[in-house]
């Protein structure tokens, strides 16, 4: 029994050798066919431009392992301005490792020139430190860049000094990092990147002796990230439409931190200030031929405004967050397609000053605004919604028909009063008659209504409410609405049943 044994190790021990050997070969393959050379990726940088329909131009020569190319020149030509981008030096290193370590001079200028009013403006980018790394292949090269801080500051404008013209405008980013890849031919590229930075400020005082005008404002924002992704397959991008029919397609996302700024324009009339800030937000765009999506929310934001127009000294605002998500389908189909319809905006705060506008003597509660509506639901895409013409030859008629409506929660709460309800309905887009012209539904709706009626009292007694809108509304709630422990906590279900309407089971259609 002891010689099959052996056999069998010999046996395992030789395949295992063999795939050890296989793995290291298929490794070392695929580090070398993810070399770059620094002349591979700068032919990448030229052929990146004339994509993008920019001439790039620059002497490169070879200097030990990298390939340097001075007077590196950009230009672009849009409407009628031309951009121009001037760097120096750009030197490609090979590191020995299959990657290129890109690295520039500290700084360079760009300039737009306006042929159509003769104006023209220059800017400077100063990123000392800043190293870009490319990596993977001639085909398929990803740069990462990382950079201690960069800066872009007005240099002139109309051949002036900008600072002593008058316009002294900053922006600055600390502690940069992110990549990119773009990859694909000219009419098929696909973009896949991130960034992220400790922080950016901008500043910009400027002075218009013409008006008569100063502004001074700075801006801070926190924590930046962010990412973006698309496929871009060639199409004048003018022509959106099309583009999203020839598969384009956009997903962009940034999320930032604390937010500051502040805002002083000083004019012949008087000074006007505008002072704000919050804890954080995100921002999401998302775009193909078959939906659009766009949620955005944010957290602590704060403003104040004072100025000569404005009535009172200062008006200052304020909310403890926001949301908005909408997803909606864009492509015609046969067949329903979700969607979703969402928005918050919670615990909104106005001063004093304004509420004494409307109520000086007190009669209602001064408590936080909230209003909260969260839907979704399926609607059948009747016409391309993408599509201009299309939309366009519709005229008063909808692209869409609602098939199905969930209210996960509606609630709205102000002066004292609250109304929240939840339900869901579908409709039958074949029955326009039966209600009037709008879909049939079927489903059931459940509200809850507290300190209606004692603001209506008091609304009327401000003066805000005439006699007889109080009387209307009051018989409005008296048919949709039940009490439950007294005439300001009510409730309400409303159904709609085999073509008929009911309030609390009481059928009113």
């Amino acid at each position: 029994m002891l010689a099959p044994e052996i056999s069998m190790e010999g046996y395992v021990m030789k395949h295992w050798s063999l795939a050890g050997s296989t793995a290291a070969i298929a490794l070392f393959a695929g580090a070398a066919q993810a070399d770059v050379t620094p002349a591979e990726v700068w032919q990448n940088w030229q052929d990146l431009s004339a994509s993008y329909d920019q001439t790039i131009t620059g002497t490169a020569t070879e200097s030990g392992d990298a390939l340097v190319v001075s007077d590196l020149t950009m230009t672009s030509e849009e409407d009628g301005i031309t951009v121009v981008s001037t760097i120096p030096e750009v030197r490609f290193t090979a590191k020995g490792d299959g990657t290129v370590e890109i690295t520039m001079t500290d700084s360079y200028a760009v300039t737009f020139d306006n042929a159509a009013d003769s104006t023209s403006a220059e800017i400077t980018v100063s990123q000392p430190g800043m190293v870009v790394t490319a990596s993977g292949t001639a085909d398929a090269t990803d740069y990462a860049f990382a950079a201690p801080s960069v800066e872009i500051r007005l240099a002139k404008v109309d051949g002036q000094d900008a600072a002593a013209a008058g316009a002294d405008v900053a922006a600055t980013m600390a502690n940069i990092a992110g990549h990119y890849l773009v990859t694909g031919t000219d009419t098929a590229k696909t973009l896949d990147s991130e960034f992220s930075a400790d922080s950016l400020n901008l500043k910009a005082v400027v002075k218009d002796p013409e008006t008569q005008t100063d502004l001074n404002m700075t801006a801070s924002v926190a924590g930046l990230s962010g990412k973006a992704a698309g496929n871009f397959m060639g199409v004048d991008m003018e022509d959106f439409g099309e583009a999203l029919k020839a598969g384009t397609t956009m997903d962009f996302s940034v999320s930032y931190g604390a937010v500051a700024y502040d805002m002083n324009v000083t004019e012949p009339t008087g000074p006007t200030m505008i002072r704000g800030g919050s804890q954080g937000g995100s921002l999401q765009l998302a775009m193909d031929a078959a939906r659009l999506l766009l949620a955005t929310s944010g957290k602590g934001v704060e403003i104040a405004i004072s100025g000569p127009e404005i009535p009172l000294p200062q008006v200052s605002l304020s909310y403890a967050e926001s949301a908005m998500n909408f997803l909606v389908p864009l492509a015609k189909s046969d067949t329903p397609q979700d969607f979703t319809a969402v928005f918050k905006l919670i615990d909104l705060a106005v001063p004093e000053d304004l509420w004494a506008m409307v109520d000086p003597t007190g009669q209602i509660p001064h408590d936080p605004a909230t209003l909260i509506i969260d839907t979704k639901g399926q609607m059948t895409v009747t016409t391309d919604i993408a599509d201009d013409d299309a939309m366009a030859a519709l005229g008063d008629a909808p692209p869409a028909a609602l098939n199905a409506l969930e209210i996960t929660e509606i609630r709205a709460k102000v002066a004292g009063a609250e109304i929240s309800g939840n339900g869901a309905l579908t409709f039958d887009n074949t029955d326009l008659a039966t209600f009037g012209g709008f879909p049939a539904p079927t489903g059931k709706l459940d509200f809850k209504l507290l300190g209606v009626n004692s603001l209506m009292d008091k609304l009327m007694a401000m003066g805000l409410m005439p006699e007889d809108a109080l009387m209307g509304a009051r018989m409005g709630l008296a048919m949709l609405a039940r009490p439950v422990t007294g005439p300001d906590d009510l409730t309400s279900s409303l159904e709609f049943r085999d073509k008929h309407f009911y309030a609390n089971g009481q059928q009113l259609q």
